[in-house]
């Protein structure tokens, strides 16, 4: 089956080990299109660092209030049981996750061939990872940074639209949650016009996703899509 046909999670963080996940945004994709949307600040676990504050733009004023990032467990939980999570450089949101729930309730495994019927794990992953898919799929780039590569295939329109509909006034830029977090659902709904990729399967995403240093998949072309 097509990943195409996949529920898939896109997840974007703001915050450090510091002071912890001080913004989500979370874009639940149905293949190629985008069904859902959500974001919120958090209140930090530890000092937000001004080097930290300059980047995102988030101060411990501006939360205020908020819940921290750890009343969120069963939601995220619940997101993990319907499709795999996905990210541009995912080993980040995967550590922050990780940091503030260490293992995560049973769910499908999305890289056995029927996750239906195999055994679950305990595990936040396997991860889709946008990063990882545009360094091999599209050697050569200048960089694989996330707006640099919205930039390069044209993609801040779409961006841009997505931003106004979805995002907060104020967090319709680069190191806002939800605003990065669209970016690499841009990306990764992008390759779903690349012929050879259509028909590719999710497993196939989720094993060219993973870390050089953790493939299986030998020296396997790229672009070899048999299971």
């Amino acid at each position: 089956m097509s990943w195409t046909a996949a529920t898939l999670h896109m997840l974007d963080f703001e915050g450090s080990r510091h002071s912890g996940v001080v913004e989500f945004g979370v874009v639940t994709l149905a293949g190629t299109e985008i069904i859902s949307t959500r974001t919120r600040l958090c209140a930090p676990v530890g000092p937000i660092a001004p080097v930290e504050a300059a980047t995102h733009g988030i101060r411990e004023t501006d939360t205020a209030g908020a819940p921290p990032f750890h009343t969120e467990a069963a939601w995220f939980a619940q997101q993990r049981q319907t499709g795999p999570f996905a990210a541009h450089h995912a080993p980040v949101e995967r550590n922050l996750l990780r940091r503030t729930w260490a293992v995560p309730p049973a769910a499908p495994d999305f890289l056995a061939a029927d996750p239906a019927t195999a055994p679950r794990v305990a595990d936040w992953g396997p991860w889709l990872d946008t990063r990882q898919l545009y360094e091999r799929l599209y050697p050569g780039q200048p960089n694989y940074q996330l707006m640099d590569l919205v930039r390069g295939f044209s993609l801040e329109a779409e961006l841009a639209d997505l931003a106004a509909t979805h995002c907060p006034s104020s967090r319709r830029r680069p190191h806002c949650a939800l605003f990065d977090a669209l970016a690499a659902a841009l990306l990764l709904i992008r390759l779903a016009r690349e012929p050879a990729l259509t028909q590719a399967s999710l497993g196939w995403l989720l094993r060219h996703s993973a870390p050089p240093a953790d493939e299986q998949a030998g020296n396997q072309s790229v672009l070899d899509l048999e299971e």
